[in-house]
């Protein structure tokens, strides 16, 4: 489960159905009694009197809310009767909200009941729960990161580190810059010289000076010329087993950097933040770091 899978939009439907629960024990019902010392008590959510207005109303509202919430963290593709948990969660708060609306225009035709706060909030956090879980897949505000990448501890002189991040200039994992921000050493050239082999000196006399022996070629690293890079993915993609079968063991979330550490045909192996590898099957619109 990664909760950085969660958008802007979860974040609205949850506080929502936070609202939605602290109504639920608030007053449904107002009663006007004037001077009468036999007013009824003021009804909460929970009370039978009131059925069907808690299934209805509160905890219609409420499932739906953590249907939508629930659906970040399952597989792409994966339905019930049909239809994807989100979409059980829009449809549930539509419901919800339709219900709050009829019950606060059309209750008890009595002058000296009136809507209780628990009746106004619940219509509210309905009404708001119903239109950004609807509007969530079409809005890219809505859609963006609840939280964002982690920012790694600055290194010494304002040179970025961290896992998560692709090194500057597209430096590639484990080519970090010399202590200090010092260069490598690199032997001169001539101004306007053609970068080759060393030439030889002419000694005193004229005789050439001796060369040194050609520093020997690192071999080429096992498996190819594959070179480990940081990618980004542009929405949820699930991560499976790095032996090719169907278990999803973590879901990539939009705004992070991963590794990428081998590639298998269209597909990568990838590398978490928590250190756990595994295939990425679908690569398609993946941006490199």
């Amino acid at each position: 489960m990664n909760i950085r899978s969660l958008t802007r939009g979860d974040g609205v439907v949850t506080g929502a159905a936070v609202l939605l629960f602290i109504a639920s024990f608030l007053s449904f019902r107002s009663y006007d009694c004037g001077s009468s010392i036999n007013c009824p008590k003021e009804p909460i959510g929970w009370k039978p009197e009131l059925f069907p207005v808690l299934p209805s109303i509160f905890l219609a509202g409420i499932v739906a809310a953590a249907l939508v919430v629930v659906a970040r963290f399952q597989p792409e593709g994966r339905k019930v009767i049909g239809l994807g948990l989100e979409q059980w969660g829009i449809a549930l708060a539509v419901f919800a909200a339709w219900s709050s609306l009829w019950t606060i225009f059309g209750g008890p035709d009595v002058d000296q009941i009136s809507p209780g706060v628990g009746q106004i909030l619940a219509l509210i956090a309905n009404l708001v729960l119903a239109v950004v879980a609807a509007l969530t897949p079409r809005t890219p505000a809505l859609k963006a990161p609840l939280m964002g990448a982690p920012q790694p501890a600055p290194a010494p002189y304002g040179a970025p580190q961290g896992y998560g991040y692709p090194a500057p200039g597209g430096m590639q994992p484990g080519a970090g810059p010399s202590p200090y921000g010092a260069q490598a050493p690199q032997a001169t050239q001539p101004y306007g010289a053609q970068p080759g082999p060393a030439q030889a000196q002419p000694q005193a006399g004229g005789a050439p000076a001796p060369q040194p022996a050609a520093a020997a070629q690192p071999a080429p690293a096992a498996g190819g010329d594959f070179t480990p890079f940081w990618f980004a993915v542009p929405v949820n993609r699930p991560l499976f087993a790095e032996d090719g079968s169907p278990n999803q063991i973590a879901e990539l979330a939009p705004g992070t950097w991963y590794l990428a550490v081998e590639q298998r045909g269209q597909a990568l192996v990838a590398q978490t933040q928590d250190g756990r590898r595994g295939l990425l099957q679908d690569t398609t619109g993946i941006q490199r770091g």
